[in-house]
């Protein structure tokens, strides 16, 4: 079998014959994670992998649409180091932008230096608990992007979708039952967290992200 890699039906994905997950590389030369690169056509295009991204095990799943786009602006809350920030900042592109929050100065430093290899990513060195401590520095935003691992997940999407998201736009949740509730099935925390999002928006989307995540599921809403 051979390795070509060809579009995915996700827009700025693309995937090989054997299924495994691509973006196309927008810094040429450059691998922040050490993953592996491959090159076709004059382009490179590195590898997404679903074991470290709860974003690639969504598309993985078989989500038909993650709601980012070429030139979209994201908020990103959660950033940590930057893996899963890296590919999205290949899917929105030169023109696009992320803003990366993130409350932990250890991961922080680890993003401003992707940041200065990628010029789409923002730092901001925040809570995302507190999104009135950041209001003045963001604009409105056509995606939220939240992978954090506190217990009052909803309420920080809730939140900051409320503030920041445009009409239309999207708002992507992983959660992470374990950090809700460790006495709790994951089945009845992913339930629980789905009818808490949709008093608030309209879910389009819900997977449970195993095998690739562990006690994980994702929920894609629009506003």
């Amino acid at each position: 079998m051979s390795n070509k890699i060809v579009p995915h039906k996700i827009f700025e994905i693309y995937q090989s014959d054997r299924g495994t997950l691509y973006t196309k590389n927008s810094v040429k030369g450059k691998a922040p994670f050490d993953e592996k690169v491959i090159k076709q056509g004059g382009d490179e295009y590195r590898e997404f992998d679903p074991t470290h991204s709860k974003l690639a095990a969504m598309i993985r799943k078989g989500c038909t649409n993650i709601g980012i786009r070429k030139n979209d602006v994201v908020l990103y809350l959660g950033s940590s180091h930057g893996y899963t920030c890296s590919f999205v900042s290949d899917i929105v592109g030169k023109e696009g932008l992320i803003l990366g929050i993130d409350p932990a100065l250890r991961v922080m430093r680890d993003l401003v230096f992707l940041s200065e290899e990628r010029g789409n990513i923002v730092p901001i060195l925040a809570d995302a608990n507190h999104p009135e401590s950041y209001v003045g520095r963001i604009c409105f935003v056509d995606v939220v992007f939240q992978d954090i691992s506190q217990r009052n997940q909803a309420e920080i999407f809730i939140k900051n979708c409320g503030i920041f998201l445009k009409k239309g736009g999207y708002g992507l949740l992983a959660v992470k039952a374990r950090s809700i509730d460790v006495k709790k099935l994951p089945k009845q925390i992913f339930q629980e967290v789905r009818k808490e999002i949709e008093n608030e928006f309209t879910v389009i989307d819900f997977r449970v992200l195993e095998p690739f995540q562990k006690d994980h599921c994702m929920i894609i809403v629009k506003k």
